[in-house]
């Protein structure tokens, strides 16, 4: 929803955007309240209809800058990863951030919401959807750059490895807001990446 041409933004609606985001990613939607936004993007209740639409449409609007802004990380670590396999390696371990208290231990927005209510809202469904075909898409890339390394048997399935990877990767980061330790989340990680081979 653009915002009214009658009255202009008294504030930064990318900025807003971006505390709206981490508010939904820390607490999930349906934890965060109107207060929580309003406090954390420091604009009026009018200001946040006027330029999101209400709290379900700044929380899609959130996944897609979530969405925009993992995937383009993504990428650019599958561009200057110097294997596919290494890449995938990589990106499994960046969970173990959690495990060592270097992040916050928050998971992943696109599969907290999943996880969260996903199916009992067919437009939060669909774009939880769309966030995992994106990081299916990249770690698909990933898959197929490992087989023409011949680091992955080219013989198997790139697309259900690139499943397998990202249901790994999610069952990774809901152990870790559990508590796993890094010992058992590194063992896990070395079973997930034997299975690739």
């Amino acid at each position: 929803m653009k915002p009214s041409l009658g009255r202009p933004l008294e504030f930064d609606p990318d900025a807003a955007l971006d505390a709206a985001m981490q508010v939904f990613w820390r607490k999930g939607y349906e934890n965060t309240s109107m207060q929580d936004l309003l406090d954390t993007m420091q604009i009026s209740k009018s200001s946040l209809y006027q330029a999101f639409g209400g709290k379900q449409a700044l929380f899609e609007r959130s996944m897609a800058r979530y969405g925009d802004e993992m995937i383009g990380a993504l990428r650019a670590a599958l561009q200057a990863s110097p294997s596919g396999l290494g890449f995938i390696r990589q990106f499994l371990e960046s969970v173990l951030d959690e495990a060592r208290g270097v992040s916050e231990a928050r998971g992943c927005l696109v599969l907290n919401t999943a996880n969260e209510f996903a199916r009992r809202n067919p437009r939060i469904a669909e774009a939880v959807s769309q966030g995992l075909d994106r990081f299916h898409g990249v770690l698909l890339a990933a898959v197929e750059r490992a087989q023409q390394e011949s680091e992955i048997p080219p013989g198997r399935n790139a697309a259900m490895l690139a499943s397998y990877l990202v249901s790994s990767m999610s069952g990774l980061k809901t152990m870790s807001k559990a508590g796993a330790g890094e010992d058992t989340l590194r063992g896990i990680i070395e079973l997930t990446l034997k299975a690739l081979q």
